[in-house]
């Protein structure tokens, strides 16, 4: 399946996953990029180069990203264009998302180091989430192929949010985050709320449409949100995306489905009321910003679809 200008080659052009993970265990060679503004990138950069280089892996190039609102756009489709067979990327959401966009349908595969505050893709990949533990899954796990999802033409990984979540990942001073970690979103958010205005959203999909007055929407197609699992059906390579609202119009209906939401976690989404689809529509009764794992990337209304085996990334070797 061809999606989007970076997808420049189909999955079926790709070598199979054994074959990369193969050649990856007999190479012993990476590209490693690492934001070192992510809450321990700026700690854990040198440790994690050291890692892979105490194991007999050779780092063939190394970049270290202090700005990645300035740095990424120009620094990731050069490395995108030179095909490293396996690029580790130690960030947050919002660092990663950027990567995969340029990552879809490539031939390179991604090793992932959750240095971030939530980590949700890290979480929805069952990464370990201490450095030895992540770095044990690129150099002894195996490559797995996961979905991703396209919002008006961007490639993401995790999860798209309209409403309060927008004004927060523009608000949390980043200092609060690499203090607090995952408390800080908290903290922010609701003071957030306090002033925040409901809006309404028509959601469709295929024949089933949506109209609710919320705070939260939320399209996941991940299975974490906020550091705690969405639902138990919820995962990266189901094909699937899942749109949900956390509350209606009140802000406390707010405040207690976001409480509901972190103690029901091993719920099917059928029983929360969530939606299943492949692809989305979504527009609100007036623009709101499009908060993308972490990043605004725009305004409403959007287009959300699933690309399934967009990506391919190292896994624990336990995971089926």
């Amino acid at each position: 399946m061809n999606v989007g200008t970076n997808g420049t080659q189909g999955a079926t052009d790709r070598p199979d996953p054994a074959r990369l993970q193969e050649r990856i265990r007999r190479e012993r060679r990476l590209t490693l990029l690492i934001n070192v503004r992510s809450r321990r990138g700026v700690t854990l950069h040198r440790l994690a180069r050291a890692s892979f280089e105490a194991q007999g892996w050779t780092v063939d190039a190394e970049y270290l990203v202090h700005d990645p609102a300035g740095e990424l756009p120009e620094l990731l489709p050069r490395i995108a264009a030179e095909k490293p067979g396996l690029l580790v990327v130690g960030s947050g959401d919002g660092t990663v998302s950027h990567v995969v966009h340029h990552l879809a349908h490539s031939p390179t595969v991604l090793g992932y180091l959750p240095l971030g505050t939530t980590n949700n893709f890290g979480r929805s990949l069952g990464l370990p989430l201490r450095l030895p533990g992540a770095v044990g899954v690129i150099t002894t796990g195996r490559v797995a192929d996961i979905d991703l999802g396209l919002v008006n033409g961007r490639y993401f990984a995790n999860l798209v949010s309209i409403g309060i979540s927008g004004e927060v990942a523009g608000r949390t001073p980043h200092q609060l985050k690499r203090r607090l970690g995952r408390p800080a979103y908290a903290i922010t958010g609701a003071r957030t709320l306090v002033r925040h205005k409901p809006f309404t959203a028509e959601v469709r999909s295929g024949t089933t449409t949506w109209r609710v007055r919320t705070h939260q929407l939320n399209v996941a197609n991940g299975s974490m949100h906020a550091g705690t699992a969405i639902a138990a059906d919820a995962s990266l390579d189901d094909g699937l995306l899942m749109a949900y609202v956390l509350g209606g119009r009140s802000r406390a209906s707010t405040v207690r489905a976001t409480v509901r939401q972190v103690l029901t976690p091993n719920h099917p989404s059928e029983n929360k009321g969530y939606l299943l689809g492949a692809d989305f529509t979504v527009s609100t009764d007036r623009p709101l910003p499009v908060d993308v794992d972490g990043e605004i990337i725009g305004s409403t209304p959007i287009e959300i679809q699933v690309v399934p085996e967009a990506l391919r990334v190292m896994v624990p070797a336990a995971q089926a």
